[in-house]
């Protein structure tokens, strides 16, 4: 491919990302590819160049993972993408009439493969997804209820009480510890909030709703499964993260 015109307005650095092992006889496009650049030197560029390269060279768009942290990143991922194939295969472009349809964000790929495994892990296909407004109110539910709101000494808002549960469970790291690191003036509040954090996971299971967390937390559950796991990963052939060093570890685990 080395005339390959789509390609000639990317520098050296980039193209050889984009080219990385496609069109290997193994079909798996040489293997994992950390691309470590700063803000500004065209990596979302140099991704779209690779997604669109990797499609020309005869991948299936519908078994390619793309994964951006916003919805409208991958909305003008794809657009880019079908821009490049067009160039390149003209008439030919109606393959990509179902591209990327794995295109998205973390909570976006993690709430659709919920609902298509959802009979396999014990979930109610039709569960609802809180957004933080609603999971702030139900948290304030649950916090009102266990009388929390009436203390003496203020209890800590439901905006707070929600960021440091999703803290939590996005670090995978103990209660006690997340206190400690990013909100040492909460912390004499410890055993009130994990009565209230295991009050709020109850009232969203007896609700068969999911906040947004719930969608990286069951979708790294369900991939610790070996056979869970190995019919999920056989569903694409190419997996492609964009600004990947914002993932947390619930993210990089899913």
């Amino acid at each position: 491919m080395g005339g390959a015109a789509h390609l000639e307005k990317l520098n050296d650095r980039q193209r050889s990302a984009v080219e990385h092992g496609v069109g290997l006889a193994d079909g798996k496009a040489g293997g994992p590819l950390l691309i470590i650049a700063g803000a500004g030197s065209g990596k979302t560029n140099t991704l779209a160049h690779r997604v669109a390269h990797l499609i020309v060279n005869g991948a299936d768009p519908r078994r390619i993972l793309l994964m951006t942290f916003s919805r409208r990143a991958a909305s003008e991922m794809g657009r880019r993408v079908e821009r490049i194939c067009a160039l390149v295969l003209g008439d030919k472009a109606g393959v990509l009439t179902d591209a990327l349809a794995w295109a998205g964000t973390f909570h976006g790929i993690g709430a659709r493969l919920l609902r298509d495994y959802a009979d396999q892990i014990g979930l109610d296909p039709q569960f609802t997804i809180h957004d933080r407004e609603d999971s702030a109110d139900l948290m304030n539910l649950v916090r009102h209820q266990l009388g929390f709101s009436k203390m003496e000494s203020r209890f800590p808002t439901k905006g707070t009480c929600l960021a440091i549960y999703s803290r939590t469970v996005n670090a995978e790291a103990p209660l006690q510890d997340v206190l400690r690191a990013n909100y040492p003036w909460v912390a004499v509040w410890e055993a009130q909030l994990r009565e209230l954090f295991a009050g709020y996971v109850e009232a969203k299971q007896v609700q068969n709703v999911l906040d947004y967390d719930d969608l990286l937390l069951y979708w790294a559950q369900m991939v610790s499964d070996p056979v869970l796991a190995d019919d999920i990963g056989g569903r694409w052939d190419h997996v492609l993260v964009d600004e990947y060093q914002d993932t947390n570890r619930l993210q990089a685990r899913s």
